[in-house]
């Protein structure tokens, strides 16, 4: 289930308070409070490999208490930052937002899961095969993970210049299904990405401004956007492995994907929500549409692990040419980790810094 997870990031590819930059020793009475050892070292491990001017924003939630972490590699050093209010790309994890957004309509009912996204285009799919809301915000829909033309694309802002009249005429001239809708959940940012653009049909509105009226101000997640220019001064820089500074991404019509920028403690804020029995949306984007095997789950937008101990986590991964992210939460224990970085999802760093999420989720599950 773990592999699927990390297939799925590289197919798309504070409690420091007005903190001073202060170096982390290697001992125990380290400056990070109330992260145990196991977890210091975890951290720290993964930022020794880590380039020149990478920073990792880390929120641990337990037992519904959030504590902010920052570190930043500077001169063969690692420095702890307060950067809880620094802004990264999230990547994939915005497919937990479109999902969230659907489950908002099913809500108020202006769509039902079940029903098909055609009424709501102005074009006919290619595909003689109809796909409902539900199957796209699953990956079950048997769209391919990206429209063809862009695997020949650079990766260096790969999405950029694929726009709604690109996308119509995918779907119209070119769509051709990988498997029949509802049989097989693969792993699709086009499909959540159509997900987004069919909602703005629904709601007569953009994207963004679906996100700050439904989510972002009612979580008063205030950094939160899919526009770049409203928060250029927080934004951190993306690296390659080398620590090389690279482009941001552009996500275009498929903005549904993978293109929020936020910050961490804006996402504690959405991950805290979650804990809350009665937000009638949230459990809806939580639930169980669509098993894969015994052991995982899609919801809307969320992927759902069993684990070993019998808990169920609420998983997502994400990552840009410059970023690679993570969010998982146990909702029953009120548990989380929140990781972002500026460090690309392309390179060979990924894994290990997207593994870190599950590991120190670990050690909040002990009994």
């Amino acid at each position: 289930m773990t592999k699927y997870l990390l297939i799925a990031l590289l197919l798309f590819t504070s409690n420091c308070k007005n903190d001073p930059t202060t170096e982390a020793p290697g001992e125990p009475g380290h400056p990070l409070p109330n992260l145990t050892k196991e977890q210091f070292d975890l951290i720290y491990e993964l930022a020794a490999v880590l380039p020149e001017r990478a920073e990792l924003s880390l929120a641990l939630i337990q037992d519904g208490k959030t504590d902010f972490y920052g570190i930043k590699r500077e001169k063969k050093t690692t420095l702890t930052i307060d950067n809880h209010n620094r802004v990264f790309e999230i990547g994939s994890i915005t497919k937990v937002f479109t999902g969230t957004l659907l489950a908002n309509s099913v809500l108020q009912q202006k769509v039902d899961l079940d029903h098909s996204i055609d009424q709501f285009l102005d074009f006919s799919l290619k595909s003689q095969e109809e796909i409902t809301f539900k199957q796209l915000a699953t990956h079950t829909s048997g769209l391919p993970r990206i429209p063809p033309s862009l695997d020949s694309v650079s990766l260096e802002n790969p999405y950029r210049n694929f726009g709604e009249v690109e996308l119509k005429a995918y779907l119209s001239e070119g769509l051709e299904l990988e498997q029949k809708p509802g049989r097989e959940s693969t792993y699709s940012n086009l499909g959540v990405g159509l997900l987004g653009y069919v909602l703005t049909k629904v709601e007569q509105a953009s994207y963004e401004k679906l996100l700050q009226n439904y989510i972002f101000s009612k979580y008063r997640m205030n950094h939160s956007t899919t526009v770049r220019s409203n928060i250029v001064d927080k934004l951190v820089k993306g690296l390659n492995d080398q620590g090389e500074e690279v482009s941001n991404w552009d996500m275009a019509v498929l903005v549904g994907a993978g293109g929020i920028l936020s910050t961490v403690q804006d996402l504690a804020k959405f991950a805290v929500a979650q804990f809350e029995p009665a937000n009638r949306e949230l459990t809806l984007s939580r639930t169980n549409f669509f098993e894969v095997n015994e052991n995982f789950s899609m919801g809307l937008g969320w992927s759902i692990i069993q684990t070993e101990n019998g808990a169920h986590w609420n998983w997502h991964n994400g990552g840009t040419g410059g970023y690679s992210s993570s969010m998982i939460l146990n909702t029953e224990a009120k548990n989380g980790v929140i990781l972002l970085s500026n460090v690309s999802a392309l390179g060979k760093l990924t894994t290990r810094i997207t593994g870190l999420a599950p590991a120190l989720m670990n050690t909040l599950e002990k009994d």
